[in-house]
């Protein structure tokens, strides 16, 4: 595969009674690395700097979970619903192991995922995520409202990158990076999805059962926990929970940087995560 994240065509995957949209770039062969999304994004919503990075050394999956961008059907409301779907997205496909990299509501799914299909889950990447029943993951709703105040044309800029001038160019930055897929671009979320994103990410950061609070000690794997200095989407002290609490994980915090640190230190987020999964 030559395709760049610019460039790669959207296919789609019959399972479940829904259709997927997917793309994949990079080489053929070895353990893919799959893509778990933030809240409301698509594909299109990735760094093309991280998806084209980690493409030079792996085969990299991108897709849109139920309800979502190009996927059919209705967007479940908890995160083990999300989870269930990537894992028939995964099996549809045809591999039978592969490595994950979740990003905040991604995260929660890849949690879920990991230790519930040890198998099919080499290592993983949670990036700007937490445990369940973290330290105000319940309170998006304030939080959404924060950024719109703040930043009313482009809510991102606050909500995932610091308030410092430094971090505030790099947001701008990822957010033309971004937008460079001119051509087959996914639809933005529905309100449909957007609700039951919503729903699940606020069920999540409620008091945890015994099963959220036991999940990440019987997480096997390999884990690199990644996240920016203040994180006000999922704050940061929900990383270095997760690091505490996952038998086998390291814990990379960038400074000067917020939920979007993987996009805003792009270059080094590559290459410290195409180490930890050739390790």
């Amino acid at each position: 595969m030559t395709h760049t994240h610019v460039t790669a065509p959207t296919q789609f995957l019959e399972c479940n009674g829904n259709r997927f949209a997917y793309r994949r770039l990079g080489p053929a062969e070895g353990i893919p690395v799959v893509l778990l999304q933030h809240f409301t994004g698509t594909m299109d919503s990735w760094d093309p700097v991280v998806v084209d990075g980690f493409a030079r050394d792996r085969q990299v999956i991108l897709f849109d979970n139920t309800g979502v961008g190009g996927s059919s059907g209705e967007t479940p409301a908890t995160v083990r619903e999300m989870a269930a779907d990537a894992v028939a997205v995964i099996g549809g496909l045809g591999l039978q192991q592969v490595d994950l990299l979740g990003f905040s509501l991604g995260g929660f799914v890849a949690q879920v995922v990991a230790a519930e299909h040890p198998a099919r889950v080499r290592r993983v990447i949670l990036v700007g995520t937490g445990p369940q029943g973290g330290d105000g993951i319940k309170d998006l709703g304030a939080v959404l409202a924060q950024g719109q105040e703040a930043s009313p044309t482009e809510p991102r800029l606050y909500l995932f990158f610091d308030r410092t001038d430094g971090s505030q160019r790099a947001g701008r930055a990822f957010i033309d990076r971004q937008a460079r897929r001119a051509v087959d671009r996914d639809p933005n979320a529905t309100d449909q999805a957007v609700a039951a994103q919503f729903a699940a990410i606020v069920a999540w950061g409620g008091t945890p059962t015994s099963e959220g609070v036991t999940r990440p000690r019987h997480t096997i794997q390999p884990v690199l926990v990644v996240n920016g200095k203040n994180d006000v989407m999922v704050p940061t002290i929900n990383s270095y929970s997760l690091f505490q609490q996952l038998p086998n994980a390291s814990l990379i915090l960038y400074p000067d940087s917020g939920h979007g640190a993987l996009f805003q230190y792009a270059d080094a987020f590559v290459r410290e995560g195409l180490q930890f999964l050739a390790a």
